[in-house]
């Protein structure tokens, strides 16, 4: 039993502390949790039911029974959680009955997580039969469940009849059970390979980024941010349409894909851009380019992860309401842009970003840890950079937060459309190496100029590369 003092802290409180849940938890004290279950307001019966954690292999889970027939949805499965702990078979015929009957989509998706977590044969049927769910994300719990039993004639038939279904969710998750072991070993290895980029350290090479990827092994860049030139805003950027343009970064950014390690981030940097019209009797044309690019990099095999938009200060926009102030004549309204997209992909894998920690040591996790003030939300003001020799230079600070945010220190940055090497020289501050490609002979001269900077930099043309790249492949076999 408890002390007095936590009996009368309970009733006094109505919630009993994290203490109170773990000296009851490891007594046995029963009595604590029925008092709490049958009498305490839904709100504590709720944080008990989170904060119990795990529990002895002993524990009695049957006065979790009682609560299975709440209306509360939130209580009922994080009661249903708790039963999974168990790994006692006994409870599979309340799961699966409340999988079948009730009618929230949480309470169904636990139930169904929670049969495949108890983990006996006796689960294999019934998880079986919920591979027909009408909700997709109960039959992705059900093929979770059903992995530890792979190699069952019948889980196998299962999945390879599934691999036709079109839901995204299901034939993701069917694809790594199929392919899990496949895909363990052949990463693993490369997470840890660094040596193109100890070879490589701080290069910028002057030439196609499409044809100097080619060349870099798979999964040896640590993170990829870049700004790719707009569509036909310069002469160096001219395409024969939009179509093309987006093909061109298409190319570009399944080799930015491949040579990614496992699970890192591609940060990309765009905005809509304006085709001025050709005359007054004509129009003016926008292209949403990261909108369009968006469900390219999705084929590829990235995933989504954050939309960060980049505010810039009002006075810095081309004024585009000139007309409309003037006249105040409706459908003549356009706003001035004063944003841009700053989008955050990760390179498709099932492994959890705990797994990409886990592959620094602990020194190393610390002095890459983001101090002091940081922006919390998604709305990053940013005073834009100029140049008259450049017409999109993105700011330092711009580069700094994202190499903060997405890399460790020691990691290599890539940036195929480098530029003047803004990212170049955010790396070097952060205690980060760079690998740069930029096709304009003027900026590749530009960024060399910076002085101190960029000291240590390895300047080559495509053809010195491709030198050393030889040499690099004879070291290595």
């Amino acid at each position: 039993m408890l002390n007095t003092d936590t009996q009368y802290l309970h009733k006094k409180s109505g919630k009993p502390t994290k203490e109170d849940i773990e000296q009851a938890k490891q007594r046995r004290d029963y009595s604590f949790f029925k008092d709490i279950f049958e009498s305490a307001p839904e709100s504590t019966k709720a944080y008990v039911l989170r904060k119990i954690g795990r529990l002895p292999e002993d524990f009695r889970y049957e006065i979790f029974l009682d609560l299975l027939p709440t209306s509360n949805h939130n209580i009922k499965a994080l009661t249903v959680k708790n039963l999974g702990k168990s790994k006692n078979p006994f409870f599979i015929k309340h799961l699966k009955e409340i999988a079948i009957k009730d009618g929230n989509a949480n309470v169904r998706r636990e139930c169904v997580s929670s049969i495949g977590r108890i983990g006996t044969n006796l689960a294999v049927p019934i998880l079986l039969d919920f591979l027909n769910d009408r909700d997709a994300r109960v039959v992705v719990q059900a093929i979770r469940g059903l992995l530890k039993f792979r190699e069952c004639d019948e889980v196998k038939e299962a999945f390879m009849r599934m691999r036709s279904i079109e839901n995204e969710l299901i034939s993701e998750a069917i694809e790594e059970a199929l392919n899990e072991n496949t895909n363990k070993s052949q990463s693993t290895s490369k997470h840890s390979d660094n040596r193109f980029v100890d070879y490589f350290e701080n290069t910028l090479v002057c030439g196609d980024c499409i044809q100097v990827l080619k060349h870099v092994p798979d999964e040896s860049i640590h993170l990829c941010f870049t700004s790719p030139p707009y569509y036909n805003a310069k002469d160096y950027s001219i395409f024969q349409s939009y179509n093309s343009y987006l093909d061109f970064l298409t190319d570009a950014f399944k080799e930015v894909h491949r040579v990614l390690k496992e699970g890192r981030v591609f940060v990309l940097n765009t905005s809509p851009v304006l085709i001025p019209r050709m005359s007054r009797k004509h129009q003016s044309k926008r292209y949403l380019i990261p909108f369009d690019i968006h469900p390219r990099l999705l084929e590829i095999g990235f995933d989504f992860i954050d939309d960060i938009i980049w505010v810039k200060p009002g006075p810095s926009a081309k004024n585009r309401n000139g007309g409309f102030f003037q006249q105040r004549k409706p459908l003549m309204y356009k706003a001035n842009s004063i944003c841009e997209y700053v989008i955050v992909y990760r390179k498709h894998t099932d492994r959890l970003i705990d797994w990409n920690l886990r592959q620094y040591p602990d020194d190393v996790v610390q002095k890459s840890k983001v101090t002091g003030e940081y922006e919390k939300t998604n709305v990053w003001n940013i005073t834009p950079s100029s140049s008259k020799f450049h017409p999109a230079v993105f700011p330092k600070e711009l580069a700094s937060r994202v190499i903060q945010f997405y890399s460790f220190t020691g990691d290599c940055v890539l940036d195929p459309f480098s530029g003047f090497g803004t990212v170049g020289v955010s790396a070097l501050e952060l205690n980060r190496s760079f690998f740069l490609i930029e096709k304009e002979v003027g900026y590749c001269e530009k960024f060399l100029e910076n002085g101190a900077e960029t000291l240590f930099t390895t300047f080559l043309t495509y053809e010195q590369f491709i030198e050393k790249m030889q040499n690099f492949k004879g070291l290595s076999s």
